[in-house]
């Protein structure tokens, strides 16, 4: 069992370490990378089983992860650094020329951690999914995590490998979604209405746990956990995780504006002087 009190403490200096990256470069994503910051800190320092150093591409014997709304990038290489896959202080090279840290994570740059490029939305599902299917090939027991978002739902092919995970019962297989309502052009309601999430995995034979505080550690810690003792058994897990976009500073949470908006240096300010800096600044 991971140390809770350094689980919790990781929270707001990953958050701190996202907002200074946008700033930094006037360009990014912080809105979802907030909302999902829980997710990623019970995912990488204590659900997934995981080598960071040395580097496996493949992820042959160990769980693999993959993310698929890759514009959350600035919470994904937060994550990275902290969990020891490249320096922190690389953090400051983000969304920079000749960077290995794009704006959305790329595979020939050569960035421990990061799998595939996912740029394009609609992809991760079906990767991954691959991936699970090879993995019992070779008789590998560990399992393929992702991470999309709700809008993502939107793509076509998402449900392609949703029906083909489901009939084939790809049971090495946890997708989560991040349900925090909100695209880029307004809530997901507006844009284009996803009805019951969890209803329509179930329809195609996932089975469905759902996070009701996506922004509460200790819930997303058993959410994991939960999903992982779910799998082996005949159907791939989803986990819809309802959080909050912009999640731990009072003016951007709860919003589409902050989806894809750097904060100005005032901005950058009063959201720090929400989040204490508990582990140390890159």
């Amino acid at each position: 069992m991971a140390d809770s009190a350094h689980l919790e403490a990781l929270c707001p200096q990953v958050r701190r370490d996202i907002l200074r990256m946008v700033h930094a470069v006037n360009s990014g994503h912080p809105g979802g990378s907030m909302g999902c910051t829980e997710f990623f800190v019970a995912l990488y320092f204590e659900a997934l089983q995981h080598t960071p150093v040395p580097f496996d591409m493949n992820g042959t014997n160990q769980d693999v992860f993959y993310l698929s709304n890759g514009h959350i990038s600035p919470v994904f290489y937060s994550i990275l650094a902290r969990s020891g896959y490249f320096d922190l202080s690389e953090l400051a090279t983000f969304r920079k020329l000749n960077s290995r840290l794009q704006g959305h994570p790329t595979t020939h740059e050569g960035l421990p951690g990061v799998r595939m490029a996912s740029g394009s939305l609609g992809q991760g599902l079906s990767v991954a999914l691959g991936t699970a299917l090879a993995k019992k090939s070779n008789g590998d027991s560990q399992l393929v995590y992702t991470l999309h978002g709700d809008g993502e739902l939107q793509e076509g092919q998402i449900w392609e490998a949703v029906l083909y995970a489901g009939s084939k019962g790809v049971d090495n297989l946890i997708a989560t979604v991040d349900a925090n309502g909100q695209q880029i052009d307004g809530s997901t309601d507006q844009v284009l209405a996803l009805g019951s999430i969890g209803d329509k995995f179930a329809a195609f034979g996932w089975d469905v746990l759902d996070v009701a505080e996506g922004n509460d550690l200790a819930a997303v810690r058993a959410g994991l956990a939960e999903a992982k003792a779910r799998t082996g058994k005949g159907k791939p897990v989803v986990v819809v995780l309802r959080t909050s976009m912009g999640h731990g500073v009072d003016f951007m949470a709860g919003t589409h504006k902050w989806h894809g908006v750097a904060p100005n240096n005032d901005e950058l300010a009063r959201a720090l002087a929400q989040l204490p800096e508990t582990l140390g600044d890159y």
